[in-house]
Order: C-alpha cells, then sequence, then structure tokens
C-alpha cells in the first residue's frame, strides 16, 4: 500500500520546538519533492514548505521563515520538518504531501493541490 504516514505532532508551549517526520511506505521519496501544509480551523490549507527531490532546493512560507527546517533523509524515506519558536497561531493540522514533477518548490507549495500522495495528518497545538 502506497502511503505517507506523518508522525510527531503534539502539544507544546510557545517559544518551544517539535520535529515533524513524513514516511513513506510502498515507494521510494527519491523522486518526489514532499510539501509540508497545514490546515487550522475554519482556514484553507496552506503550504508552510516544501522540498525538491532533485538539488535539495527549499521553499518557506513568510510566516515560518526563520523559524522552521525542512529536510529529507531518502536513506530513511524520511522527510522532516523541524519548527522552532513555535506560535499560537502555528497551531493546525499538519500534512505531508508527495508529487514527482514539480515547476518550482515555490510553485508546489502555494498551488497546495495537485499532489500524487497525501498524508492523514498530525495535529500540532501550541498553547499555554
Amino acid at each position: 500500500q502506497l502511503q505517507l504516514v506523518e508522525s510527531g505532532g503534539g502539544l507544546v508551549q510557545p517559544g518551544g520546538s517539535l520535529r515533524l517526520s513524513c514516511a513513506a511506505s510502498g515507494f521510494t521519496l527519491d523522486y518526489y519533492a514532499i510539501g509540508w501544509f497545514r490546515q487550522a480551523p475554519g482556514k484553507e490549507r496552506e503550504g508552510v514548505s516544501c522540498i525538491s527531490s532533485s538539488d535539495g532546493s527549499t521553499y518557506y512560507a513568510d510566516s515560518v521563515k526563520g523559524r522552521f527546517t525542512i529536510s529529507r533523509d531518502n536513506a530513511k524515506n524520511t522527510v522532516y520538518l523541524q519548527m522552532n519558536s513555535l506560535k499560537p497561531e502555528d497551531t493546525a493540522v499538519y500534512y505531508c504531501a508527495a508529487i514527482a514533477w514539480i515547476t518550482t518548490v515555490q510553485a508546489m507549495c502555494v498551488t497546495v493541490g495537485g499532489m500524487d500522495y497525501w498524508g492523514k495528518g498530525t495535529l500540532v497545538t501550541v498553547s499555554s
């Protein structure tokens, strides 16, 4: 079965850190661009960060730039999102997605739709 599984979400205080993982099963992530997206209650899903399959180029939404870092470990078939200095407005369900062909990582993150695979999401709650 081809799937993406997110993990690492939870409850954290403002200013804290979490590391999300996106693991693939049934296929290899080597040839896919991977994105992290989030959806807060009552809001549309938005792109947080994306990473290409070829040269490792990355994109970050302005709201997370300087605080979040995306990385990939192809040997472990996993992509990570390190989230530091978390804010209450980062509270959302975080999803990872994979797509085999992109124009740019920015386009992938901004477009949101058209992905080949989606995970089911992991909840991140930032609250004191």
